[in-house]
Parts: C-alpha cells; sequence; structure tokens
C-alpha cells in the first residue's frame, strides 16, 4: 500500500469534514500529483503541475492559518514553528519551480528534491501535529476547524508568496490581496489556453 492510500484509509476513519481528515485527504492528492508530474509529459504535466502548485499553496497558507495556532497550544510552538518554517522553504522552492520550463532536466531534478521535502513534512505533520490535534480536540472542535479551514482555502493564494509564508499573521494580513491576484492570474491563463 502506498502512502496515498494510507492516507485515505487513516481520513477515513474520521468524521466528514473533520479538519484532520481534509488535511489526509490533501496529503494524499499532493502524493498522486507529485507522481503525476513526474510521469506525464508535455501540457499534460504542466497542467498537473499548476494542479499541485495551487493545492500546495492553498493548503499550506489554511494550515499556517487554521492549524497552526491550535498546534501551538496543543503540542508546543517548536512543533508549529518547525512545520511553519518547512513549508516557508518548500514555498520558495515552489516559487522557483513555477519559473522553469516543466520539460527540462533541471525541473524534473528539483521536482523530484522537492517531492521527498514535502512528503517528509506531510509525514511531521501527520506523526507530530495531527495526533496532538485529534486527542486534545473533541470532535466539534474539529469539525469547526475544517469549516474555517475550508473558508481560508477559498480566499488563499494559489501562487507561492515566500515573504509570507511560515507566519500566520502575515497569511492573515497579505492572503486575500495575494490571492485576489493569483485567481486573476490563473483565469486569464485557463482562457489564454
Amino acid at each position: 500500500m502506498d502512502d496515498a492510500q494510507q492516507d485515505r484509509i487513516s481520513a477515513a476513519d474520521l468524521p466528514e469534514g473533520d479538519v484532520i481528515r481534509i488535511l489526509l485527504d490533501q496529503h494524499a492528492k499532493v502524493r498522486e500529483l507529485f507522481a503525476e508530474v513526474s510521469t506525464a509529459e508535455g501540457a499534460h504535466r504542466s497542467r498537473a503541475f499548476d494542479e499541485l502548485r495551487a493545492l500546495l499553496a492553498v493548503h499550506e497558507t489554511a494550515e499556517e492559518m487554521v492549524l497552526r495556532p491550535v498546534t501551538s497550544k496543543v503540542a508546543g510552538d517548536s512543533v508549529a514553528q518547525a512545520r511553519n518554517d518547512e513549508e516557508a522553504e518548500a514555498n520558495k522552492v515552489l516559487a522557483d519551480l513555477e519559473r522553469m520550463d516543466v520539460a527540462s532536466p533541471e525541473f524534473h531534478t528539483r521536482l523530484a528534491a522537492f517531492e521527498t521535502a514535502v512528503t517528509e513534512h506531510a509525514d511531521a505533520e501527520e506523526r507530530e501535529e495531527f495526533p496532538h490535534i485529534l486527542s486534545s480536540c473533541d470532535e466539534a472542535r474539529r469539525l469547526a476547524m475544517g469549516r474555517m479551514l475550508k473558508a481560508a482555502e477559498a480566499v488563499a493564494p494559489t501562487h507561492p508568496h515566500p515573504s509570507v509564508t511560515g507566519s500566520p499573521a502575515a497569511q492573515w494580513a497579505v492572503g486575500p490581496f495575494a490571492s485576489i491576484v493569483d485567481r486573476t492570474r490563473d483565469a486569464i491563463k485557463a482562457v489564454r489556453g
């Protein structure tokens, strides 16, 4: 069984809308998209990378805004800060990848290293962060956090913005404005084909 399947099995044990279920499902989707980007060619690779990039940008922003403040309280500031630091580094790499030609050998090499880092980050969340949320927050609170996460994702930027990543306060202040620009840019790109 691969890691994406294991994430989906773990998620299915939680109620629909539970913040941890949502995040585990997203981790599974991220793992699947990395595999797709790695094996796809041409325009399909470009579309798969765009989907991966947008999912990662939205996912990490929402985690920083909704999950990390709770993690600081229930697992400690060091756990929350370590995850924020990893996300800040990942955002820099994602921004670099976004500027590269997806057909280049350098892209493929950088993507493989990035996949390793993202997988290690997700594993750390699942090992060091999620269990604390599950044990410290009752189902009603996790469901409320799930709704907040979905609301944050709806207005989160779809492209990496390394200058604000790793800081929930900066995400709250800058994220909605960056999102407007990103979503407009995405819409124009979609029309251009």
